[in-house]
């Protein structure tokens, strides 16, 4: 091999650089840019941090929680206006991802919002959004959460809330509608809520702050009933009727002789999960709720309450010329990915820098709490990793899979600490197969499918089943530590995985968008699992990538897919998505194909001259089909790994 690049620092192929062929150095170069962006916005102690986007309705939501702990509007409040100001739409709504229709919801909270900070509803961008608002039928067709939040200020009448009675928190752990049924940030959230229905929590609203303008029918005369379904005897139209027997009764009190023995167990469930930053699951409806929650059972003075508030407010971030409230913060996912991706291409393994990263990431490593998880799986040990910077009651799968390839790759000063903690990390993920051989992110065995049939559950967001792109992420796992197809845990997830292959040879992607992320993620761990392109679930998988591929030589798809499966793998080229794409070709043994050429031309392309990769698309998912996050870290991390997959594939190959 001739005309060879060395990249970052290595002096022999094989520890660390990659060896760049001759004709392919903008790859290279490429690399090298974004090395040295990357270096220079990691944090002294080593990780790293990028801004993660939602929607308007969380940031709307976090003006409206400030109203329910009675805050003053202040600058926090108008800056948070200016951002939802910035990202409304020329049609007057807000929508779920960049490219969707605006979005009746979320419309009504925006607008809620701006009133509430003062905004007056004669105000063009106000305007706008009423009419909006009215055109797709007014305030009474809100979803369920926008009519929570609008119930605790009297704005929308509790009759079309759906009940969610406290008593719950009494049922047994092994009942088939316990709250250890349902996932992981469904009862996060539900809890805290029952609390507040309970307690019958209500908000002053200041005159003409509301939204009475923008019903189409008034509220005593709307219809705000829940859809039964068509079927008169499914599990929907039962689960519609009790509600409406709920609220009858909720009228009464002779009913309740079990309410303030649930309430406590409530508050001692909530309190025993509050992390020592003062948050709840890490995530945003959680932590709101929660800290409410307790504000209304015990006041403001409660310490729980203060530490839960304080842990909401570092969750604000600027963005758009305003201020944005993230959904949750992803330091350990964003550390362990940019890392990784210095390792695909081409940094040391004993770099200062990533050991610095394994350091900071075994610190975290959650070893003595037993969480939500351990319902199930009560003789496991503690071991996995979670999302963000705190929340040890629920580590996930798929956090602690990549993190313990990461590891494993770094050369840590004390290997013995790393090692056995390693082992931990990897007992804890196996022991998170599902009986039917996939894994979930947070809980084992969740699809009781009953929980979705409730009302409370209209964005059928109640589970976290096992799905292809994490049991995909666990046979990488299992092919990287030398697990064989014999072993249990391989045979049934590869089971799984070829099971839920579509028709077209794609795989549904669950936690990123959407199709071209559950490929990619299945691809990978079959490659590790040793099946090579001639095996015929590889190569359905590499021919449906190939199929898919812009004129441009990117990938792209849309969040849509998830409400129209036929138009997978279909969509303007994104950074992070022909990142996969290219990740994915490569594992299915078409690194040297002109697909797999013209994707990594498309990203090389696409990098801008300080070394970055931007993208205005949204490519994670939060509940496919209703909620979409746009991670600022992807393109950056996603698009130096796949290069430099791609070009160590390329020399592996001899440069053809």
């Amino acid at each position: 091999m001739s005309g060879l690049l060395q990249i970052e620092g290595s002096e022999k192929p094989g520890t660390g650089a990659i060896a760049v062929p001759k004709g392919l150095d903008a790859a290279g170069e490429a690399l090298s840019r974004a090395h040295e962006r990357l270096w220079k916005s990691q944090e002294d102690d080593g990780h790293w941090v990028f801004p993660l986007e939602a929607d308007a309705t969380i940031t709307a939501e976090y003006v409206i929680y400030r109203r329910c702990m009675g805050l003053p509007v202040g600058e926090r409040d108008r800056l948070a206006a200016e951002f939802l100001l910035a990202t409304q739409r020329d049609d007057g709504g807000w929508a779920r991802f960049e490219g969707a229709p605006s979005h009746l919801s979320l419309a009504v909270e925006a607008y809620f919002a701006l009133k509430l900070v003062g905004h007056s509803p004669d105000e063009p961008a106000l305007v706008r959004a009423r009419e909006f608002i009215l055109a797709e039928g007014g305030v009474e067709k809100s979803g369920v959460f926008t009519r929570i939040w609008l119930s605790y200020f009297g704005e929308f009448p509790s009759r079309g809330i759906p009940a969610t009675p406290v008593e719950i928190m009494l049922l047994p752990d092994s009942f088939p509608l316990s709250i250890y049924e349902m996932s992981s940030w469904a009862r996060g959230t539900v809890v805290p809520i029952t609390m507040l229905q309970a307690l019958d929590f209500r908000v002053p609203l200041e005159k003409g702050r509301g939204v009475s303008e923008c019903w189409v029918t008034p509220p005593d005369r709307a219809d705000l009933s829940f859809d039964p379904g068509p079927n008169l005897f499914s599990w929907r139209s039962f689960f519609a009727r009790l509600d409406h027997v709920l609220h009858s009764l909720g009228r009464a009190t002779s009913w309740r002789p079990f309410r303030k023995r649930a309430l406590r167990e409530a508050e001692r469930w909530i309190r025993e999960r509050q992390d020592r930053n003062g948050g709840w699951g890490g995530i945003v409806p959680a932590m709101v709720n929660s800290t409410l929650a307790l504000k209304a059972l015990c006041g403001d003075d409660d310490d729980a309450v203060r530490r839960g508030h304080e842990a909401v407010e570092a969750f604000t971030c600027p963005m758009h010329g305003g201020l944005m409230f993230q959904p949750c913060v992803s330091p350990v996912w964003d550390t362990v990915l940019v890392a990784k991706a210095m390792l695909d291409s081409g940094v040391r393994p004993d770099d200062p820098r990533l050991v610095r990263v394994g350091e900071w990431l075994l610190d975290r490593q959650i070893l003595g709490v037993r969480g939500d998880w351990a319902k199930k799986r009560p003789d496991a040990l503690p071991g996995g990793w979670a999302f963000e910077y705190e929340n040890v009651h629920y580590p996930d799968v798929d956090d602690t899979a990549v993190i313990c390839m990461l590891l494993d790759r770094i050369r840590m000063p004390d290997e013995a600490r790393k090692k056995e903690q390693l082992q931990r990390g990897l007992r804890w993920m196996l022991n998170m197969q599902s009986e039917n051989g996939g894994w979930g992110a947070f809980d084992v065995d969740n699809v009781r499918e009953i929980w979705n049939e409730i009302p409370f559950a209209d964005m059928k967001a109640m589970l976290d089943s096992p799905t292809a792109d994490l049991t995909g992420r666990a046979l990488e796992i299992l092919g990287h530590f030398g697990y064989s197809l014999a072993s249990v845990q391989a045979e049934r997830a590869l089971r799984f995985v070829t099971e839920k292959q579509e028709a077209d040879g794609s795989w549904w992607g669950r936690w990123g968008v959407n199709y071209v992320y559950g490929t990619w993620s299945v691809l990978t761990g079959l490659e590790k699992m040793g099946f090579g392109p001639d095996d015929l679930r590889v190569r359905r998988g590499a021919d449906w990538l190939e199929s898919r591929q812009n004129p441009d030589g990117g990938f792209g798809e849309s969040p849509g897919t998830y409400g129209e499966p036929g138009a997978r793998g279909r969509g303007p080229s994104s950074v992070s998505q022909t990142a996969w794409a290219l990740m994915g070709l490569v594992a299915a043994g078409r690194g040297g194909s002109t697909a797999a050429r013209r994707a990594a031309d498309y990203l090389v392309a696409k990098q801008e001259a300080d070394g970055a990769w931007r993208e205005k698309e949204w490519t994670g998912t939060g509940f496919p089909g209703h909620f979409y996050l746009r991670y600022h870290g992807y393109p950056q991390y996603f698009a130096l790994s796949a290069l430099g997959i791609w070009l160590r594939d390329r020399a592996t190959a001899g440069g053809r």
